[in-house]
């Protein structure tokens, strides 16, 4: 952090954190809430931005995905979805085993490290079904790394199939399963949890399943749905919990904040978050989560260019290419189904950062440039250095 950017958050109002983050401090509930209610995003930013150089440097990750639902059909009933069907409706759809193999097979041409499958609470399948789909996947791309199935699809299986969830993990690892994604969090409280998504499994059961994973070795993700019935507080409550999972098993890859889109969905009346409120809950998880290693700007939730910003915010990450993405778009998402590998590179390039391919591990595809120099003078400022002294500049 510049001499500069160190005067301008404690003028801010901001120097108690500031001295923390400095000192690799952990940030308290109190600390949180101030970040989300300081007026100067600018200065939040500049934190979160320090934690986030400290870590990777301008390293900016990214994979070649494919996403594939394998299923809409769900009796969850949360309200916030727009994706779920009943088994009744015309567009209701399970794809068979042989579907997924030509969903891969369009796409044969394309280096795909990585299938993430999520779907609904569809009770009619039965767990050979699920078996078979990742047996399929590892057939047609033996190399693939299959990151599938939500801690709520578990915690659904084991219910429906008289298993416990550590012996659907176990299964389901040995079909060839490598870690899972961090959806089905929404917001880890009861409060949201009656008033949103009842039908499925409360916060204990989700961070249960996940823990139960992490000791099998199985790595995860977790999100945040935010910008609907939650508070500033239920938040910083989310952030904790998921903390404190970390310390215990430091099985989490990255946090994943996501912003509620409540078209046609039963929370239609409520407003979108704006490009800010996406941007702080960045920096707000990336200076909470001390313990995680990877915030993701997830671009086809904010958009490319929201998510370029991201990377000025506290996020290192951009998720991947995609190819196909079903439920955020169903929920009135813009932003394209899929960007190719040269767009990514351009994004992150454009941000001033360091494009580094990964694969779901996060291991990097060949070797990862050295980190360009601290000298300020010799790195180019970030958006948000530009912003900044353009406000403070003499006579503006």
């Amino acid at each position: 952090m510049t001499p500069f950017q160190r005067r301008y958050v404690a003028a801010a109002g901001l120097g108690d954190i500031l001295d923390k983050v400095l000192a690799g401090g952990r940030l308290s509930a109190g600390d949180g809430m101030t970040l989300y209610r300081h007026p100067d995003l600018l200065a939040v930013g500049v934190l979160a931005n320090e934690v986030r150089e400290r870590q990777h440097g301008s390293v900016t990750y990214y994979i070649v995905n494919q996403h594939i639902n394998h299923t809409n059909i769900c009796v969850a009933g949360c309200k916030f979805c727009a994706f779920y069907r009943t088994d009744k409706q015309k567009d209701a759809y399970v794809l068979s085993p042989l579907d997924v193999e030509r969903r891969m097979l369009e796409h044969a041409e394309q280096p795909i490290r990585e299938i993430h499958m999520v779907g609904g609470v569809n009770p009619d399948l039965p767990f050979s079904y699920y078996l078979d789909i990742i047996r399929t996947m590892k057939r047609v791309r033996p190399e693939v790394h299959v990151k599938a199935f939500t801690m709520v699809e578990i915690a659904a299986m084991a219910e429906n199939f008289d298993m416990t969830p550590e012996d659907v993990l176990r299964q389901l690892k040995d079909a060839g399963l490598g870690s899972i994604p961090g959806g089905g969090a929404e917001i880890l409280t009861d409060h949201a949890h009656q008033v949103l998504f009842k039908g499925k499994i409360d916060h204990r059961g989700w961070m249960e399943i996940a823990k139960t994973a992490h000791r099998l070795g199985l790595k995860s993700n977790a999100t945040m749905m935010y910008g609907h019935v939650e508070t500033l507080e239920e938040r910083i409550d989310h952030m904790l919990l998921l903390r404190e999972a970390q310390d215990e098993t430091g099985g989490f890859m990255a946090f994943i904040p996501l912003a509620f889109h409540p078209e046609n969905t039963r929370l239609s009346h409520l407003n979108k978050p704006s490009a800010s409120d996406e941007l702080r809950n960045l920096a707000v998880g990336r200076l909470m989560l001390d313990n995680f290693p990877h915030i993701k700007a997830y671009w086809i939730m904010m958009t490319p260019r929201v998510a370029q910003a991201g990377l000025h915010f506290g996020a290192d990450d951009l998720d991947g290419t995609v190819v196909t993405e079903e439920i955020y778009h169903r929920a009135g998402s813009t932003s394209p189904q899929m960007i190719s590998v040269r767009q990514m590179i351009a994004l992150i390039e454009e941000a001033g950062r360091v494009p580094v391919e990964r694969d779901t591990l996060y291991n990097p595809i060949g070797s990862v440039p050295r980190r360009p120099s601290t000298d300020p003078r010799a790195v180019p400022p970030s958006p948000v250095d530009t912003i900044v002294a353009r406000e403070n500049a003499p006579g503006v």
